[in-house]
């Protein structure tokens, strides 16, 4: 991995997950743990309504993860509108250390890479049911309230779990807006790198 990801990997594993995450962590290891055990492929796909911060945090760090701890998962995202993914998203990924570039306009497709030699992670904002994601045999993992309240079936889904997270979007535009983002990415990243290392026990 880059070094500057490296340094902030550091960082990120020496993170304390409180009691309660980890309560609602495990729901999530235990999914993984159960397809990992049948040799069935694993295939996570995170919801929130716009994708565009949120949910594509999520499937950043959770491959990012499972490629660390060498959990063969595949990580997807959507949402339940389509916008665009965020460009403070974005820009908070590359402050962590990934390499990102930047295809379109309106609304862009961005490759992140941990490594200059890693699979792409594929980055824009999209509906839950894309062709790109998984159409049966994942869980859906939802990321913030209103897509987890207001979107009551997945079709395809095996699993509905959620592992909501605050919206950095309060922030936007404010002299805190990059340290919110970093620090919701932060955690983000902590609590997918726990749920990975717990299945690769």
């Amino acid at each position: 991995m880059k070094d500057l990801l490296n340094q902030n990997l550091d960082q990120i594993l020496s993170l304390d997950i409180p009691t309660e995450r980890r309560e609602i962590l495990q729901v999530l290891i235990d999914y993984i743990k159960d397809k990992r055990k049948k040799e069935q492929p694993i295939r996570l796909n995170f919801i929130c309504t716009h994708n565009s911060r949120r949910s594509q945090f999520s499937q950043v760090w959770a491959q990012t993860a499972a490629d660390y701890f060498q959990i063969p998962a595949q990580c997807y995202s959507g949402g339940v509108e389509v916008t665009a993914c965020n460009e403070r998203t974005v820009a908070s990924l590359e402050r962590m250390g990934f390499i990102v570039s930047k295809h379109g306009h309106s609304n862009p497709i961005y490759f992140a890479l941990h490594t200059e030699d890693s699979r792409p992670i594929i980055l824009f904002s999209k509906l839950y049911d894309d062709v790109i994601n998984p159409h049966g045999i994942f869980a859906t993992v939802m990321t913030c309230s209103h897509a987890d309240e207001n979107c009551p079936f997945i079709p395809g889904a095996e699993a509905r779990i959620p592992v909501r997270y605050e919206d950095p979007k309060a922030f936007d535009d404010t002299p805190e807006e990059a340290a919110q983002y970093d620090a919701r990415s932060r955690q983000i990243a902590g609590e997918m790198f726990y749920v990975f290392s717990r299945v690769s026990i």
